[in-house]
């Protein structure tokens, strides 16, 4: 039995068809009437009409099996190229699988899903490689700057090829894109970096800080939040290039205010400026302590605080110029009072008369005029520290001599030895300045010694009150020794007097003589108390340093004690305090009657 569907069956009607036609085509022709002629060309044309129908379909058959072939192995290249793009090897085909037991439509149904699933394998990846390729290009043109040559070149290495890919190259492409991530963040760190420190400097500078970072690129000050920050080679360099610039801004800045306000102490201190005025700077102050890379308070170095100090400078300077030449004044009227104290003659350049009037005529700064007092005034501190030993000696001499003054005064007294009130302490003061004035000689020697000693160690003359000490020193010996000359002879003198009158008393016998006094004068009219040339001399100044002959004292010439204290009330004129300069000890008074000058203290050092 034939079965439905099968080739021969098919065959079997197909055949009964044409039969049962062509048994009624035979039958309408014998109606008709056709010769067998035309019955048999009619039979020929129905069977080559047959045929080329026949042909017909098996041609297009013929045509559709190549066209399955072709799908068939076209499916399979793709299948293969899809698993070779995707790195897809553990597949097989279905095909390959079952190759001769499946119709050609079978296997290309077979085969259809796997395709789909690859495809759809295929879209995934394809997205994943475009999304990444978005990431890397985006980042690369920040990084570049969105510059076109380097946009072009980062794109044609990135050009996608849909045969590649697998998931190494899809790997590749994520190493590539983290990699861009990190160089983007740490770009992005250091422009943050950048960007805060020209911040922090833009406030110390009291700059304005959008218009300094627009001024490298719109981006870093951005009021669109969808705009990325630039984060190119350019832009770091245009950071660095800034942060350079706002550095060499704030140096210059810091420097100047630092001197300003350097001046503004030197003028605070020289005007005695109040704390409370000084406070409102109070902010500045400190920078003259600080270094540069210390100073963060904002605006600290704007312009407009260094205008203010420098204002302030501008006000005191002319404050400080109407004052300056009083304090000049002041100055060098300390610097006088100090010499007065050391005996120091004052350096005549910065006189008052002369420092007036170079400040009034502007040739001199007030400034290095003060200076200059100032420095003098040290060198004479310096100078007097080192004159302390000589200065402290004289002054024990000159207080001898001031006990030698007193002594003479109180010889002098003819009510010394009364028992009357302080008698017995003016005979004690008396003895010990009979001590201290034998000691005078010791102390003018060991004086001139102390005096030349310091000399050659400071190569320069010991001055006093502008004469060399030496010289005084020496005028004082020569003076005292011939005084002690004048002594002797005045002695002399008078024991050849009390002979004569010891002469004639023997022969015209004793009478009262005529100059008996209180106070007895010799013949030339002077008072022997007071010019006998008993007295020993007094320290003396010479310019010249040697003693001139009109000024050595004779028994003719020597005008008594007010001549000598006429001399040293000159010398005390030029001291800063005063200076116990006195008349050396003279002889006791005489009595009443022509006594031997021997009748005077017996103990006193001046007897011959």
């Amino acid at each position: 039995m034939l079965e439905i569907g099968s080739p021969n069956a098919l065959f079997f009607r197909t055949n009964t068809t044409c039969n049962n036609l062509l048994r009624e085509l035979q039958k309408i022709w014998v109606e008709i009437g056709e010769s067998e002629t035309e019955k048999d060309r009619m039979l020929m044309e129905l069977e080559r009409e047959c045929l080329q129908i026949y042909q017909r379909k098996v041609d297009e058959a013929a045509n559709s099996k190549a066209k399955l072939h072709q799908s068939v192995a076209a499916i399979e290249a793709e299948v293969a190229s899809l698993m070779a793009a995707l790195g897809v090897l553990n597949i097989n085909s279905p095909i390959k699988l079952d190759k001769g037991s499946k119709s050609l439509k079978e296997k290309l149904a077979a085969v259809i899903p796997l395709v789909e699933e690859l495809r759809i394998q295929k879209e995934e990846r394809m997205k994943q490689f475009s999304d990444i390729k978005a990431q890397i290009e985006k980042i690369s043109g920040e990084i570049s700057g969105y510059s076109d040559h380097l946009n072009k070149a980062m794109i044609s290495s990135l050009t996608l090829e849909e045969q590649d890919l697998t998931l190494r190259k899809l790997n590749e492409y994520q190493t590539h894109l983290r990699s861009l991530q990190k160089e983007k963040s740490d770009r992005l760190n250091k422009v943050l970096g950048y960007v805060n420190e020209v911040h922090a400097l833009c406030g110390v500078l009291g700059v304005d800080f959008s218009q300094t970072v627009c001024e490298v690129h719109p981006s870093l000050h951005r009021t669109d939040q969808e705009q990325s920050t630039n984060i190119s080679d350019s832009t770091l360099e245009g950071l660095e290039h800034m942060i350079q610039k706002l550095k060499t801004e704030r140096k210059a800045r810091f420097q100047k205010l630092k001197d300003v306000v350097a001046s503004l102490f030197e003028l605070w201190n020289l005007m005695d400026t109040p704390h409370e005025e000084r406070t409102k700077f109070g902010k500045v102050t400190y920078v003259v302590r600080s270094s540069e890379a210390n100073i963060t308070e904002p605006g600290i170095l704007s312009t407009e605080t260094i205008e203010q100090v420098s204002a302030e400078v501008e006000s005191l300077s002319k404050l400080k110029a109407s004052r300056m030449k009083e304090l000049v004044m002041k100055r060098r009227s300390e610097l006088e009072d100090l010499c007065r104290l050391t005996h120091i003659q004052p350096d005549t350049s910065t006189s008052a008369e002369k420092s007036t009037a170079l400040i009034d005529s502007g040739l001199v700064d007030p400034s290095e005029l003060l200076g200059n007092i100032e420095m003098q005034i040290n060198k004479i501190k310096d100078e007097a520290q080192s004159r302390k030993d000589i200065m402290d000696r004289i002054d024990r001499w000159l207080s001898a001599c001031e006990e030698e003054n007193w002594l003479e005064e109180y010889n002098l007294d003819e009510n010394r030895y009364s028992a009357g009130r302080g008698g017995h302490v003016n005979l004690k003061r008396a003895e010990r300045a009979r001590v201290t004035i034998n000691k005078i000689p010791g102390m003018v020697d060991n004086l001139i010694k102390k005096t030349l000693v310091w000399e050659n160690d400071m190569q320069n003359s010991f001055l006093y009150d502008g004469v060399r000490l030496v010289n005084i020193l020496e005028d004082y010996k020569l003076t005292r020794k011939q005084q002690e000359e004048e002594k002797k002879r005045y002695r002399d003198q008078k024991k050849r007097q009390d002979l004569l009158l010891t002469q004639r008393e023997s022969i015209y016998g004793s009478k009262p003589s005529p100059r008996r006094s209180s106070s007895f004068r010799k013949p030339n009219g002077f008072n022997i108390s007071n010019g006998n040339g008993s007295v020993p001399p007094t320290p003396r100044r010479s310019s010249a340093g040697t003693t001139t002959p009109d000024l050595l004292l004779t028994p003719r010439s020597y005008s008594g004690h007010h001549r000598q204290n006429g001399y040293f009330k000159e010398f005390r004129r030029l001291t800063s305090t005063p200076l116990n300069y006195v008349a050396m000890q003279k002889e006791d008074t005489v009595s009443t009657t022509y006594t031997s000058i021997y009748s005077s203290e017996p103990d006193s050092p001046l007897q011959g």
